[in-house]
C-alpha cells in the first residue's frame, strides 16, 4: 500500500542528497512529500511544499524570514517551525502522512524534530543527522516523544559513498516503519494503568503487572529514569491512563537535588490535577543518581554508594533530604482531586534498601514517613506495611489497594461502562 512520507529539509544548503532521498522513497512505492523550510537563500529547486508557503503559514513573508535569519535567527527558525507544523497537521488530517523523516545538520534537526514532537504517538518519525548523538542537544530534539534518531556521523553535505550508505540506511528505516506501523489509532479494551518502574523496584513491578491484568486492567510500564516518568505525566494529562500505580517516585528527589533521573518540577501533578486514582510507593526516594558527576560524587563522598557501572552510581539520600521530599509530596497530594494512597514498606524501599546492605537506613526512611504524615491533610492515607518493597507480597498489597480505589472512583464518577473482571 502506498504511504505518504514527509521529508523535512532546507534545500538552500542541501541538494543532490535530498533528491536521492526522494528517489529512494518513490522507488519503494511511496509518496515523497518534500517540505522545504529554507531560510537563508532561494533554493536551487522548489520542494513539493515551498518555503514561501511555510513562511506564510508561520506568519511572515519569506523575505522577512531571510532578513530575520541574519538579524534574529531564532525568530526566523520559530516562524518556519510554526508554518511547517501547521502544514504537516493539514496533511495529517487529509490522511496523506504516514511517516516523517528529517535530513540535515543542526538547524534541520531542530526544525524537523520540533515538527515531529507535535505528531501523534505511534506515527513513524526519524531524524538522520550528525547531531543525533550530541549530548547537549539530544534532550531538546527528542524530549519525551517517540522520535528515532539516526546518527549519520558525517554531515549531510555533498554526496559521497560514506554519506550515501547512511542515507540509504535512514530511508530504509523510515520506509520499513511506515510499511509495518500499526498507525496512531491504538485501541484498548480494558482500562489502562500507568506503572512507574526502574531496576531497583523491578521485582514488585513485574509481579504487579500480572496481578493488574488478572484484575481486568492493561498495565503500561513507564521507565522512571527521568524521561519515562516525565512522559508518563504528559500521557496522563492527555487522557491515556485511567489510573497510576506509582511505585517509583524517586524523580521528586532527583529534581530537588539535581540527580541524573530528574523528570522536571511537576512530578505527581498530572494525576493530582486530573483526579485519576493513584497508589504511590517510595521506591527511588532512598537514593540519588550521580553517576558520571565527579562534583556531586565528591560532595557526597561520605555517604554509602552503590556503583552499578561507570555511568550509574547511586548515593544514599539523607533524612533531611527525605524530609524536604516529603514536604513537596505532601503539598502536591493535598491538592489531589481523586483518590490516592501512599504505601510504606517498613522493611525497605528498594532492592538496595535492605538490611545488611550499605544503602539500608531505616532511620532516614522513618524521618520521611513522619514528615509526610505531619504535612498531609489526611495522614490516614499513608499505610505502613510490614513488607519489603522488592517482593511479590508488596505488589499484591499495592494492586489490591489500587483496585479498591479504582472501584470507589468508578462508583463516584458514574463510569458504569468500565468493567473489571475481578479483584
Amino acid at each position: 500500500m502506498k504511504k505518504g512520507i514527509v521529508i523535512v529539509c532546507n534545500l538552500d544548503t542541501r541538494g543532490e542528497d535530498i533528491v536521492f532521498v526522494r528517489k529512494l522513497i518513490r522507488d519503494r512505492g511511496h509518496e515523497a512529500i518534500l517540505l522545504d523550510f529554507s531560510m537563508e537563500e532561494p533554493p536551487p529547486f522548489a520542494g513539493d511544499i515551498r518555503t514561501e508557503e511555510v513562511a506564510a503559514r508561520g506568519g511572515l513573508k519569506i523575505e522577512q524570514v531571510r532578513e530575520k535569519y541574519r538579524s534574529d535567527r531564532d525568530a526566523a527558525t520559530q516562524n518556519q517551525i510554526r508554518g511547517a507544523a501547521a502544514i504537516v497537521d493539514d496533511l495529517l488530517r487529509q490522511g496523506r502522512v504516514h511517516g516523517i523523516i528529517g535530513i540535515g545538520g543542526g538547524t534541520a534537526t531542530l526544525v524537523a524534530t520540533s515538527i515531529m514532537q507535535r505528531l501523534p504517538f505511534g506515527m513513524p518519525k526519524l531524524m538522520a543527522s550528525p547531531m543525533a548523538a550530541h549530548p547537549a542537544y539530544i534532550d531538546k530534539y527528542v524530549g519525551t516523544k517517540d522520535i528515532t534518531m539516526h546518527h549519520t556521523v558525517l554531515d549531510i553535505v555533498k554526496m559521497n559513498p560514506l554519506l550515501k550508505a547512511q542515507i540509504v540506511n535512514a530511508v530504509g528505516a523510515i520506509c520499513g516503519m511506515v510499511e509495518m506501523t500499526q498507525g496512531t489509532d491504538i485501541k484498548f479494551d480494558k482500562p489502562c494503568v500507568a506503572v512507574s518502574s526502574f531496576g531497583f523496584g523491578e521485582m514488585a513491578v513485574q509481579a504487579a503487572l500480572g496481578m493488574l491484568e488478572q484484575a481486568g486492567f492493561t498495565p503500561i510500564v513507564c521507565h522512571a529514569q527521568g524521561k519515562g516518568d516525565k512522559a508518563m505525566e504528559e500521557m496522563i494529562r492527555d487522557g491515556a491512563f485511567h489510573g497510576v500505580l506509582d511505585i517509583c517516585i524517586g524523580g521528586v528527589m532527583e529534581h530537588l537535588y539535581q540527580g541524573n533521573r530528574d523528570p522536571g518540577p511537576a512530578r505527581l501533578m498530572a494525576a493530582v490535577e486530573t483526579g485519576i486514582p493513584m497508589v504511590l510507593a517510595p521506591c527511588g526516594l532512598d537514593i540519588l543518581s550521580y553517576g558520571g558527576r565527579a562534583d556531586m560524587l565528591h560532595k557526597t563522598r561520605d555517604r554509602p554508594q552503590y556503583v552499578q557501572d561507570s555511568l550509574r552510581v547511586q548515593v544514599r539520600s539523607t533524612a533531611d533530604e527525605l524530609r524536604a521530599a516529603a514536604d513537596v509530596i505532601a503539598e502536591r497530594l493535598n491538592c489531589a482531586r481523586g483518590p490516592w494512597s501512599f504505601l510504606i514498606p517498613l522493611k525497605g524501599w528498594s532492592s538496595l534498601d535492605r538490611e545488611g546492605r550499605p544503602i539500608y537506613d531505616p532511620v532516614a526512611d522513618a524521618a520521611f514517613v513522619a514528615r509526610l504524615k505531619e504535612k498531609l491533610a489526611d495522614p490516614s492515607r499513608v499505610k505502613e506495611l510490614e513488607l519489603h518493597l522488592y517482593t511479590a507480597e508488596f505488589a499484591r498489597a499495592a494492586v489490591d489497594e489500587f483496585v479498591r480505589l479504582f472501584k470507589t472512583h468508578l462508583g463516584s464518577s458514574g463510569h458504569a461502562g468500565a468493567q473489571l473482571d475481578a479483584a
